[in-house]
């Protein structure tokens, strides 16, 4: 709600609320300060919505048209843009970025403060920035496929970093400079980039201070900002709700049947050239 930002929320049938819920609604309405309108489908108010209500400073109407006018003002028809989809798109996107979210390196967060220099790519190439096109895509199907702000961070920043599940967990709150729009990493023992910070582009934003928000409200500072290492399945079975996934192998090296995603085709071509290097090697020369 704060990082989209929603400044109005209307929830229908709330005479079906019990009274947590309802709670719950008027704690997001303190914390948010967004205008929260609750339809009861009832002549009265329900004993548990009357209850929770008496804590909050609220009007009544039964004039529901009044009611929208004021809230809403005068409908306007506008027909969505061109280039919005209807409904999430059902072709996968293949994104190289993602090869190596199930990577096998293994940093840790740094326990002192870190302020890391910008990203080098000294090690390894850097991820293929998405057009504009591709990335409005990317960003709907993440909308579409989960409201959960950390998981949704994870799998943008993935997507810009080319980053590992490992490392992602390095990052911090404190390590999202909404300010400057850099996400920092961690990786002390330079298995990878080492301690770096990365442009985040502005596409992504949304999802980083999203996650940002989250985690501050439930956890402090300390927390993890986007997915732990043990939300790994979650995370992979959001990625392929919203039907994003790396390049697959041919078919006559799948491992897993035709139509599941295989995260770890690069790991595995990876370590099939490792083991080969010591038998090239130990071959006769031709001179």
């Amino acid at each position: 709600m704060t990082a989209l930002p929603v400044t109005r929320l209307t929830v229908l049938r709330a005479h079906r609320l019990t009274a947590r819920h309802t709670m719950r609604l008027l704690q997001l309405q303190d914390r948010t300060g967004l205008h929260l309108t609750l339809v009861c489908h009832r002549p009265h108010l329900p004993a548990a919505l009357h209850k929770a209500l008496r804590t909050a400073d609220y009007s009544l109407t039964a004039d529901f048209e009044a009611a929208r006018r004021h809230y809403y003002g005068t409908p306007v028809a506008e027909p969505p843009p061109a280039d919005e989809p209807a409904a999430p798109a059902s072709r996968w996107l293949i994104l190289p970025a993602r090869e190596r979210l199930v990577s096998y390196d293994s940093p840790r967060p740094c326990a002192d403060p870190c302020t890391p220099p910008p990203i080098a790519w000294r090690h390894r190439p850097p991820p293929v920035p998405l057009t504009a096109h591709t990335a409005q895509r990317v960003a709907y199907r993440l909308h579409a496929a989960s409201a959960h702000p950390r998981l949704a961070a994870a799998v943008a920043a993935a997507l810009f970093t080319g980053a590992s599940l490992q490392q992602l967990a390095t990052a911090r709150p404190r390590d999202y400079d909404d300010a400057a729009t850099t996400l920092a990493l961690h990786d002390r023992a330079r298995y990878t980039d080492g301690c770096a910070a990365y442009p985040v582009p502005p596409w992504a934003g949304i999802f980083l201070r999203a996650a940002a928000c989250f985690t501050r409200l439930l956890s402090g500072e300390d927390q993890e900002l986007l997915a732990a290492p043990g939300d790994r399945g979650h995370l992979l079975c959001m990625a392929e709700t919203a039907r994003l996934r790396p390049p697959q192998p041919p078919t006559a090296r799948r491992k897993s049947p035709v139509g599941r995603v295989e995260w770890d085709w690069r790991e595995r071509q990876e370590a099939e050239r490792y083991r080969a290097i010591p038998a090239d090697r130990a071959k006769p020369s031709r001179r």
